[in-house]
């Protein structure tokens, strides 16, 4: 069937237009984060003054509270916390709608692409890519409807971002009909279900990052630079809950996917498995995807022992979605960079 090439160039504009809403989105929300930072830094030393009065009229010296009350005034008071709590939040509100727009217009830009070649859009990489990132914007949009974790956006834009820019300008294809091998009832199933589990647990990869940043930098004792960057994140707890119930649906979901490419590959090359290096290392990631959880359920490992195993099988996946799609040769070299 010849390719609709209006729906096309629609869908790349949608592209391109998806990408500029969550750049914006993305300068919204370092806004937000730099004010949380200051709302941060003032609870803390609203708490500290009140600590302190309440020690120096516990010793009975009405001076002393006279003056604490006077430091406080100077300090911060609780009408001027609360203005700047509410000053980001209107920030953090308006990234929450950002991104929102932005991700209407990322499905847009993908369903208008399987409309222009009348297939599902897993037919090369920066179609894989394209759904890929929209998977996790959906489910990170979803996720972050709570307040307390808008915090988390810079964190998930920035490697979105970077992923749709590389696959917009270094792996960009035409919209065409897919190869022969691809033609297959099998197709759509295997890889949306793949992507779904890998979007997952690219969500569960960063919370764990996040998570050794928090440990590293502990709330109340964080220091320079790296300390700035933890001081308005959620708790190391919070962060280890997220990225465990997020591994928790990565791991049958990205299973799911493999058995299911195990079965198609049955169908069409004779067998169920034969060790070709996508096929391989989707199994590693898959593995350590279940050693993350085994792990996070074992007295010993469960601080942040576990957190990098769940590091390492994100950056696997990674490692097969680029450098095994675009430089080792296999039955699964369908890029389309060629």
């Amino acid at each position: 069937m010849p390719v609709n090439q209006t729906l096309a160039s629609f869908s790349d504009t949608a592209f391109i237009t998806a990408l500029i809403i969550y750049l914006a989105a993305l300068v919204l929300s370092m806004v937000y984060y730099v004010k949380m930072l200051g709302v941060v830094d003032a609870r803390r030393a609203l708490s500290d003054v009140e600590s302190k009065q309440l020690v120096t009229v516990g010793a009975g010296s009405s001076d002393s509270a006279e003056e604490s009350a006077e430091v406080a005034t100077e300090a911060i008071t609780e009408d001027e916390l609360h203005r700047r709590e509410a000053s980001a939040n209107k920030w953090g509100g308006m990234t929450q709608s950002l991104v929102w727009l932005g991700v209407v217009v990322h499905v847009a830009s993908a369903v208008m692409r399987g409309l222009a070649t009348d297939r599902f859009p897993f037919g090369n990489l920066y179609e894989y890519v394209l759904v890929i990132t929209g998977f996790t914007m959906v489910g990170a949009a979803i996720v972050i409807q709570r307040k307390e974790w808008r915090i988390v956006w810079p964190w998930l834009l920035v490697p979105v971002l970077a992923l749709m820019f590389f696959g917009g300008t270094k792996l960009y294809s035409d919209a065409a009909p897919v190869v022969p091998a691809l033609q297959s009832f099998w197709f759509p199933i295997h890889v949306s279900t793949v992507s779904i589990g890998a979007s997952i647990g690219m969500l569960s990869g960063i919370a764990s990052l996040l998570y050794l940043l928090r440990i590293w930098q502990p709330r109340g004792q964080e220091r320079g630079f790296f300390g700035a960057l933890a001081k308005p994140l959620p708790s190391a707890k919070k962060l280890d809950a997220l990225a465990y119930k997020s591994a928790i649906f990565t791991l049958p979901i990205f299973g799911l996917g493999v058995v299911l490419g195990a079965i198609w590959a049955e169908a069409a090359w004779g067998r169920f498995w034969g060790w070709d290096p996508k096929e391989t290392v989707s199994f590693i990631t898959w593995i350590l995807y279940a050693a993350y959880l085994h792990a996070r359920a074992t007295a010993g490992w469960r601080d942040y022992k576990a957190a990098w195993i769940n590091i390492l099988a994100l950056a696997t996946m990674i490692f097969n979605l680029f450098f095994i799609n675009m430089v080792v040769s296999g039955l699964h070299s369908y890029a389309g960079l060629n």
